[in-house]
């Protein structure tokens, strides 16, 4: 459950160099990929004025944008095997910038669900599934303070949109700040083109040229043969017998279904509980900023000698941490207690998703990633497009208090499940380890017994003939 060798690897990743400009994309595409959806919340209400739609009706752009992303992860990674990580991400940025630009004419809410919900959501997890890809290719030992500055795009990105589309609403209206938002996507082909393959060096001679480590067209058959191998594992349903990979698939998928409620319903709840709708928007500012600065400082740590190793513990301990924190809120009713949980929030769910991609390259390896995170991916959709939905029906039946304890519950014991789960693991694979090993011994001491009775056996034979050859000199 560490991280891949790199002797096992094709090549030795950079862990720098150019890297850190993958990184710098990076951030720029997974920050459009997360936080888009969550901004344009900004434009429901003017929505639901110009075309007449309920807030359920509304709050579905969404979540049918968040489920497209996790949904197309299979495609995204079957594209990133053929083709790389620079040319989808550039096609994704250009899909969802189109989209949304196209968006801005809708006159019916069905119209806005398929270009921004279906259209911009399949172009955002083009951008997310080739960006984590292309980083576990150019980073081992770093990886992990890698994917946390990554990670950290979204919310950084989110700090910037919010304010930013409340402007344009104000200027231009929500058609004319879904245009302008669309123009702004479009900067996902600037990041993509920082993504340029990774390249390991020739042993040939000089003249020859480098191997590229991503798939580069060959001859015409190898290519063909290359792309049926590659839809044959559209799904790669064989990653189920990993029993590592099912434990994290578990919790992850409790996770995400009580991750984004507490996001969308916080302001709220604190408008709820009396406070002012302007201070109540802070709360997101104040957990998004928290947030920032958590996910790479998260990295940073888990790069440690003593922590590497053991990062599956450290992800259930920001789960349950996480988890807690939605537990407590109902019994916080005050503006200054809100504010410290938005801080928790904040430094939680960074540390989470900090980590939720690096565990998965760390139980999967470099050569199984894609794969890996593009059937986590489209698996993740149900729970995401259940999870908000789920909570606000809590909320029209009960009261917001339901919400937060059925959220914080599910990832409490999510990450209860986790840690139990891993330990149970560790054990088994270290009972596993120690069976071959002894298996590997006895083998040894078997062929060695063999050799040792063959050589037995020549010794007569031998005496013999030279007993013979002694006679026969001794004659002649």
């Amino acid at each position: 459950m560490t991280a891949e060798p790199a002797d096992h690897l094709a090549f030795k990743p950079l862990d720098g160099g150019w890297g850190w400009m993958v990184v710098i994309g990076a951030h720029i595409s997974i920050g459009f990929a997360y936080s888009t959806s969550k901004a344009l919340s900004i434009f429901f209400t003017a929505i639901q004025d110009d075309l007449g739609a309920s807030s359920s009706e509304t709050a579905w752009i969404s979540s049918i944008m968040l489920a497209a992303m996790y949904a197309g992860g299979p495609v995204s990674s079957m594209l990133v095997n053929h083709f790389g990580s620079r040319p989808i991400v550039m096609v994704g940025g250009l899909m969802c910038g189109s989209s949304l630009a196209i968006a801005s004419v809708g006159t019916s809410i069905i119209y806005l669900y398929f270009f921004v919900g279906i259209i911009g959501g399949f172009g955002l997890s083009l951008n997310l599934n080739a960006s984590l890809t292309i980083i576990s290719r150019y980073f081992l030992l770093k990886r992990p303070l890698a994917n946390g500055l990554a990670m950290a795009g979204s919310p950084v990105f989110l700090c910037f949109l919010a304010p930013l589309n409340q402007f344009l609403l104000d200027s231009y209206g929500w058609r004319g700040s879904l245009l302008i938002l669309g123009g702004l996507i479009l900067n996902c082909c600037v990041a993509g083109a920082l993504m340029r393959p990774v390249t390991s060096p020739s042993k040939a001679s000089s003249g020859e040229e480098q191997k590229m480590v991503e798939e580069q067209p060959n001859n015409y058959g190898a290519k063909l043969k290359e792309s049926c191998m590659e839809n044959a594992k559209f799904l790669d349903l064989s990653l189920f017998k990993d029993r590592g990979f099912v434990i994290y698939l578990i919790g992850n998928l409790m996770f995400i279904f009580g991750a984004y409620a507490p996001i969308v319903f916080l302001s709220a709840y604190a408008v709820d509980q009396g406070v002012e709708e302007y201070a109540a928007a802070y709360l997101l500012t104040i957990m998004g900023f928290v947030d920032m600065f958590i996910r790479p400082s998260t990295g940073f740590v888990a790069t440690t000698k003593w922590l590497r190793p053991k990062i599956q513990y450290l992800f259930s301990f920001a789960m349950i941490f996480n988890g807690t924190c939605h537990l407590l809120c109902p019994l916080l009713n005050t503006y200054p207690l809100l504010v410290a949980y938005a801080v928790l929030f904040g430094v939680s769910f960074g540390m989470v998703f900090a980590l939720i991609f690096e565990c998965l390259m760390d139980l999967m390896g470099n050569q199984r990633f894609a794969r890996a995170i593009g059937l986590v991916t489209i698996i993740e959709c149900l729970p995401m497009l259940l999870g908000p939905p789920a909570a606000g029906l809590l909320v029209d039946i009960f009261d917001y208090r339901y919400l937060f304890l059925m959220c914080g519950s599910v990832i409490t014991v999510g990450g209860l499940f986790l840690l139990v789960m891993n330990t149970l693991n560790y054990h088994l694979l270290a009972k596993e380890k120690r069976a071959k090993d002894r298996k590997q011994n006895e083998n040894a001491t078997e062929n060695q017994d063999q050799n040792g009775v063959l050589e037995m056996k020549r010794t007569p034979e031998a005496k013999r003939t030279l007993i013979c050859l002694k006679d026969f000199v001794a004659v002649h």
